[in-house]
């Protein structure tokens, strides 16, 4: 391959990568409030906490503010068949290796060598360690979304329970044990 093609193939790898892991913005709006309403409501009736419907949404809305880590371990993988290559690169190839907005550092101390790998906002999101393997670390603005979700979740089921421990009472007659 002729250096224009190296060129051109790493320009489309950076490219890839950047569009994958473009800073994204994230918001609890209106509707996704109201559907979370709506699973706490269903799961306060059935007396579940978070029920499968939450979680697979809580997890939806993370992933869109989630570094595509799979893409970053892909690249490493593909590029660095052992740790003894990676201990031969330096930071500065392993930036253009990750491309923008990533930064990797690498380590040799201590009982071993590993890579970490941190997003725009220097939140560590992956370690490649060897004999280990990769391990995924959560970055502020996933911890940001879980909360929100969460906190919004939380409200809602409490408001529900609330609703239901009431009519419990009226059909009762008005008697309330708790008092």
């Amino acid at each position: 391959m002729d250096i224009t093609g190296i060129v051109k193939s790493r320009q489309a790898g950076r490219q890839k990568l950047e569009k994958a892991s473009s800073k994204k913005e994230w918001k609890l709006s209106d509707s996704l409030r109201e559907k979370i309403m709506v699973y706490a409501r269903e799961d306060a009736a059935q007396n579940v906490y978070m029920g499968n419907k939450f979680l697979a949404l809580r997890k939806n809305e993370v992933a869109k503010v989630a570094p595509d880590r799979a893409a970053l371990m892909g690249k490493l993988n593909q590029n660095m068949a052992d740790m003894e290559k990676i201990r031969e690169a330096d930071e500065r190839w392993l930036h253009i290796l990750f491309g923008e907005p990533y930064e990797a550092k690498f380590q040799s101390k201590g009982m071993g060598s590993a890579i970490h790998v941190y997003d725009e906002n220097g939140d560590e999101v992956l370690t490649y360690t060897a004999g280990v393997g990769w391990h995924e670390k959560e970055s502020k603005a996933e911890t940001e979304v879980h909360g929100a979700l969460k906190a919004a979740y939380y409200n809602a089921f409490r408001a529900a329970r609330q609703e239901i421990n009431a009519g419990a009472v009226e059909a009762q007659g008005g008697f309330d044990a708790r008092a």
